[in-house]
């Protein structure tokens, strides 16, 4: 039995694009929260320069301090991405591996 290769294709795509997805509105919700506190941030910064709260060295550093926050966080998210790659590629696999190691005569997957 040959394999056809655009049926195997659609129908991994199928079971992968929905766990991809999800792992992108998932970062979406954190990318906009993330920026939303830096964008906090720069406005806390001016109004307190502005006042005289704080001096240039101290908003660089409290500036630094939140982008380093909102980098974790994001780079959390690479962590997060390649296991959702890994879920995507193990659930695309998945629904041809029946027909594949049959046509196949053994179990590649």
């Amino acid at each position: 039995m040959a394999l056809d290769v655009a049926t195997l294709a659609s129908q991994m795509l199928g079971a992968a694009l929905p766990i991809l997805e999800n792992d992108a509105g998932d970062a979406e919700s954190f990318a906009k929260t993330e920026f939303l506190k830096i964008a906090q941030t720069l406005a806390g910064l001016e109004a307190q320069l502005k006042a005289g709260q704080i001096n240039q060295q101290q908003a660089a550093i409290l500036f630094d301090i939140q982008k380093n926050a909102s980098r974790n966080v994001l780079l959390t998210l690479k962590g997060l991405a390649l296991l959702a790659v890994e879920a995507a590629i193990n659930a695309a696999l998945g629904v041809v591996k029946t027909i594949v190691n049959t046509a196949l005569g053994f179990a590649l997957l």
